[in-house]
Formats: structure tokens, sequence, C-alpha cells
């Protein structure tokens, strides 16, 4: 019993340890954030190819949380590998030297993923959506006067989906190792899986058709290239699986 209270204290001081850590370099990416948010919401309006809106404030704190909105998605972007990897060297000790060696390229893998997620959001799939939105407004003669706040409370509920929406390959796979899920449940859930992602990809997207398909068809191709890693990874470990003609 004192061994196993020993363990606890063990674990529980090491895990404040690595929280510590972690909301240290938080702080200093926040710091950084806070630093570099005007030349990031600079580039962010001049970029080439956008739509070229002008900003507008309607309160004295608009300009202020703008900054803090930037600073805190620039501190998560630096934070996350430092957060993954912490989290895998933690549970390290009750893993065998395979796993542990496998789950370590989980780290900048669903960090790269993220970030893919976010720039195909940021660089494709925004600045069409915004072109429609001006179209739409031009069509029925409306004044386009727009709040920065606004703005960006749009960009970043698009962009921080789709973002996380690209993790769903390293999930499926992850859920397939720990027996979870595997080919044939993804094959027999498959329709329902596109009537989800369908309905989440119009959730997020504006409802002309065009928007719509540029977000719900690379969900779809996520779906589709998850399982096929899926039944990659029972190919290399000799699992043998039901044919898909019978599920």
């Amino acid at each position: 019993m004192k061994n196993n209270d020993e363990d606890l204290i063990r674990h529980l001081s090491e895990l404040r340890k690595r929280l510590i850590l972690v909301a240290a370099w938080f702080a200093a990416s926040f710091c950084g954030g806070l630093y570099l948010s005007p030349m990031i919401l600079r580039y962010i309006k001049s970029r080439p190819g956008t739509v070229h809106i002008q900003w507008n404030v309607f309160s004295f704190t608009d300009g202020l949380f703008i900054y803090l909105r930037c600073a805190l998605l620039f501190a998560v972007l630096l934070t996350l590998p430092l957060l993954l990897y912490h989290i895998w060297a933690f549970a390290r000790p009750g893993l065998t030297a395979k796993e542990a060696k496998g789950t370590l390229s989980y780290v900048p893998v669903s960090f790269l993923l993220f970030l893919s997620g976010i720039s195909f959001s940021y660089f494709l799939v925004f600045p069409m959506m915004l072109r429609f939105m001006e179209q739409m407004n031009q069509s029925i003669g409306a004044v386009e006067t727009y709040g920065i706040d606004r703005y960006f409370s749009f960009l970043f509920n698009l962009v921080l989906p789709l973002g996380i929406a690209f993790e769903m390959p390293l999930v499926i796979l992850f859920l397939t190792r720990l027996g979870l899920l595997t080919p044939d449940k993804l094959r027999s859930t498959r329709k329902y899986a596109y009537v989800t992602l369908a309905v989440a990809g119009s959730c997020i997207s504006p409802p002309d058709f065009a928007s719509h398909l540029s977000v719900t068809i690379p969900l779809l191709v996520l779906f589709e290239i998850s399982v096929l890693i899926s039944v990659n990874y029972y190919r290399r470990r000799g699992i043998s699986a039901v044919p898909s003609s019978q599920t």
C-alpha cells in the first residue's frame, strides 16, 4: 500500500513538472505572440490573393481583443508540439520499447496535420468564402462595412475546425491500434460518416455550392485516407479482415 502511494506521488510530481514546463512555454509564446501580432495582422490584411476588406473597429476594445486572439493562436501553435511530446513522455514508462517508438511519431505528424488543415482553410477556403459573401452583399446593394472583430470571428470559426478535422487519419489510426476500430467497422459506417461529414461541412461553409464542396470534399477524402491507413495497418500486422462485399 505504501509503495502504491509513493508511486502515485511520484507520478503526480512528474505530471506537475511537465505541466509547469508546458505552461511556462505557453506564457512565453503568448508574450512573443503579443509582440508579433501587428506584423501577423498586417500580413493577413495585405496577403496577395486575398479579398481586400477595410477593417473597422466599433468599440475601443476591438483592437485589444484581436491582439489577444492573434497572440493566443500563435501560442497554441507553438505549444502544441511540446504538449504532445510531454503527453507521450509521461505515458512512456507504461509502453513497450516498440510502442514508445511507434507512438513518438504521432507528435510531429499530429502537429503537421493540424498545420496543414489551418493552411488549407486559410489559403484556399477562406478567400473563396469571403468572395462569395462580398458578391452576395453587392448583389443586394448593401454597403459593406466590416468590423475587425466579426472578421476574425469568422476566420477562427472556419480555420480551427478544419485544423482539427485534419487530425482524423491520425485519430483513426490510433483507435485502430487500440482495437476500437477496424477496417470493417469503418466500411460499414461509411454512408453514415459521409452524411455526418456533409452536415459538418455545410455548418462550416456558406450556403453556396462551391464553398460547400470546398469543405466537404476534403473531409470525405480525409475519411477515405483514414480507411486506407486502417487497412494498411491490419495488413502490416497480418490481421485478416472481412472483405468489404460482406459489410
